[in-house]
């Protein structure tokens, strides 16, 4: 087995090389290979400098997460990077690709930094609910200053070398071979009798105002406690002594690690990249995927275009007249416009894109060579069974049939052709190209290897790709329907649709189910109620009051006028008088009388709401796990991140506490508060979701 550091010399240089594929996390190996080679260069009299440098594709991407919350071994990240900077030696360490949080501290601890020129240096600890603990507070504003290295923390974002070299951070920018190039700088910096740069010997930052800085940590945090704790850490950069800073930096970080926000921010980033692992698919090869059809050309099917598109493949849409496709082009490219301004693509590749990658048509002989098509047309069973009879004889055999139905059953609509192997639903979330979730809906009939081919599209579209099974919503939008409705029975007995919102704002969504209601259509909500009426349980309360607002016309931000008014071009938004009038008439025909909510009773009632229905999915194995379903509410309902998804949510509070809740609220409303099994069995052994989650995964 290689050694995760090698050791070599070169003339007076002692080169540490780190090869831990993929990306040379600091694991315990590493961090002890490091030192051991501090140790064996500084015992070598011959030995007047030593170099860092990375193997592969990177320096250091960071530590290793997956020690979070394991015994500590030595030796720790924070002494390693204390006894790199306490060497007699220069230490120089030379970056290439990225070099992320604990390798970026690493790399403070180096006396000098060279960098090539497409390096990127970060510090993205504040998406785990933390921040950097290996120095990163105390060194870092050291070199940029106060405002400049809490900027970088906060938002975690990486650095190019042009800028880290401008600021400081970076002390040379030279193309070449990382070792050949850093070999090259410590020759220089010896033959010019170069002392040692200590970082942790600099002046202390720059005090600044830390009240306001705080604040709008807080602020940029939207509900993070994290953002405002590293602005306490550069404070202590500033206030106390370096020796003092770095301990106050440990117990910081000691005590973000055993917040439930770190957790349920931990918990996000292991299962964004797990969910889209699925054990049965090991082996699969996916179909061959160079050309996808989509069918619309409105604000989805021009989405999911836009994002085929920018991922390289060559798209047909197919519109119903050339008044619409001429319609469903000038929204594609209005998107690829956006994406050229925002540096995604440079103006050959847009012209590329719009002139060769994409046609768009109104006949469907021109999904031909297609391997994939993606129908995203009106969220009707008899349109959508009608299209994909078309389909079925225009498209090549071996062509996936996709949809894009928000709701309706994938095994009917598979059986409307003569290939229901070939079909499956692929979920996207508006709009398309900016949105980072696909449900992956597997009927009964689908073929491994279609499944396989959807969730190879996610990758390639670069989506958080989630299995699903098929019912009424599948797995997001039928809990959708649940908490919105707990919404709804509380807007009756007395809460305001606006107290609501920013109670759920307040909470971490970024956005209330009013709003987002406005937001997509309040059609879509009559439409299901109308769709769903016939079947209807005789105890179930469903509120119509919005319904007399869709009949006049009023279907939220797309006509001007919803829960909240719009004006024209705008986003903002104020309260519509028109909606408690309708509230109280609703009120009255119900002999209700309405009472007051508090705001944690609010997010209480709708995160019960959330989780119950969140359980019966994962019961049913609509999801395969709970993580499933809470990467689902993360990524494509507003789920806050800090929060980890609602059955990490759940099983921060106890469930316990959660199922004595909703047993509780049954008091009131037995149908619609019904426990579900799931929560009863864990409750009763005293497992948790995470339980479920870790025996998925063996």
């Amino acid at each position: 087995m290689t050694d995760p550091v090698s050791y070599s010399i070169h003339g007076p240089v002692a080169v540490l090389r780190i090869n831990n594929p993929p990306v040379n996390a600091l694991s315990q190996a590493v961090r002890q290979g490091l030192a051991d080679g501090m140790d064996r260069a500084e015992a070598d009299t011959e030995i007047k400098a030593i170099l860092v440098v990375g193997e592969g594709r990177a320096f250091i991407a960071g530590a290793d997460i997956t020690e979070f919350g394991k015994p500590p071994m030595e030796p720790n990240l924070p002494d390693l990077c204390t006894r790199i900077e306490n060497s007699p030696l220069l230490v120089i360490a030379s970056m290439h690709g990225v070099t992320l949080g604990g390798g970026l501290e690493v790399a403070l601890g180096a006396h000098y930094r060279i960098a090539q020129p497409t390096a990127r240096l970060g510090l993205p600890e504040v998406h785990l609910g933390l921040l950097p603990g290996a120095g990163g507070t105390q060194r870092l504003p050291r070199l940029t200053g106060s405002d400049k290295a809490i900027e970088i923390m906060i938002s975690g974002r990486q650095i190019k070398a042009a800028e880290a070299h401008e600021m400081g951070l970076l002390n040379k920018v030279e193309e070449g071979d990382p070792q050949e190039v850093g070999l090259a700088y410590a020759t220089e910096l010896l033959s010019s009798g170069a002392t040692r740069r200590a970082v942790s010997e600099l002046p202390a930052p720059d005090a600044i105002d830390w009240e306001a800085a705080h604040e709008g940590g807080l602020k940029k945090g939207r509900g993070q406690i994290n953002t405002g704790v590293i602005v306490r850490a550069v404070q202590a950069a500033s206030e106390l002594s370096f020796k003092e800073g770095m301990a106050k930096e440990r117990a910081l970080f000691a005590g973000l690690l055993k917040s439930d926000q770190s957790k349920g921010m931990i918990h996000a980033f292991f299962n964004e990249r797990a969910v889209s692992n699925l054990p049965e698919l090991k082996g699969v090869t996916p179909r061959a995927l160079n050309a996808i059809g989509v069918i619309g050309g409105g604000t989805m099917g021009a989405g999911i275009a836009t994002a085929a598109l920018l991922a390289k493949l060559n798209v047909v849409l197919i519109e119903t007249g050339q008044e619409q496709a001429d319609a469903a082009r000038g929204r594609i490219e209005g998107n690829l416009q956006g994406a050229l301004k925002r540096g995604k693509i440079n103006q050959p590749q847009y012209d590329a894109l719009t002139t060769e990658a994409l046609t768009v048509a109104i006949d469907y002989a021109s999904l031909g060579d297609v391997d994939l098509v993606i129908e995203a047309v009106f969220e009707d069973m008899a349109v959508k069974k009608e299209v994909f009879g078309k389909l079925d004889a225009a498209c090549k055999a071996g062509a996936i049939l996709a949809s894009n139905t928000s709701y309706l059953d994938i095994d009917e609509i598979a059986a409307a052709t003569s290939r229901p192997a070939d079909v499956i639903g692929l979920h996207f979330f508006s709009p398309a190209h900016v949105m980072k979730l696909l449900e992956v809906v597997v009927a009964d009939k689908t073929a491994a290897d279609v499944v396989a081919t959807g969730f190879d599209l996610g990758k390639r579209l670069g989506k958080i790709s989630v299995r699903a099974g098929v019912c009424d919503g599948f797995i997001g939008n039928r809990i959708l329907a649940v908490y919105r409705t707990a919404a709804d029975h509380m807007v009756l007995d007395g809460a305001s649709p606006y107290q609501i919102d920013r109670a759920l704002t307040g909470f971490g969504f970024a956005m209330g189910p009013f709003a987002v209601a406005d937001l997509a259509g309040l059609d879509i909500g009559w439409m299901t109620r109308k769709r769903k009426a016939a079947g209807r349980h005789a105890d179930e309360r469903v509120p119509t009051y919005i319904d007399r607002l869709c009949e006049q016309g009023h279907f939220g931000r797309k006509t001007g006028e919803g829960y909240y008014l719009y004006e024209a071009g705008t986003r903002a938004s104020v309260p519509n008088p028109k909606i408690p009038e309708l509230i109280a008439a609703e009120q009255t025909e119900l002999n209700i009388t309405p009472r007051d909510f508090t705001d944690q009773e609010i997010v209480r009632r709708y995160m019960c709401a959330m989780v119950n229905e969140a359980a019966k999915v994962v019961e049913e194995g609509i999801a395969r796990r709970p993580a499933d379903v809470d990467m689902v509410l993360l990524f494509g309902y507003g789920f806050p991140r800090y929060g980890g998804g609602p059955l990490k949510w759940a099983d921060l509070q106890g469930l316990a506490a959660v199922l004595a809740d909703i047993e509780r609220f049954a008091q009131e409303d037995a149908w619609f508060w019904q426990p579900a099994d799931l929560l009863k069995t864990l409750v009763a052994e005293g497992r948790s979701f995470e339980d479920l989650n870790r025996a998925a995964s063996k």
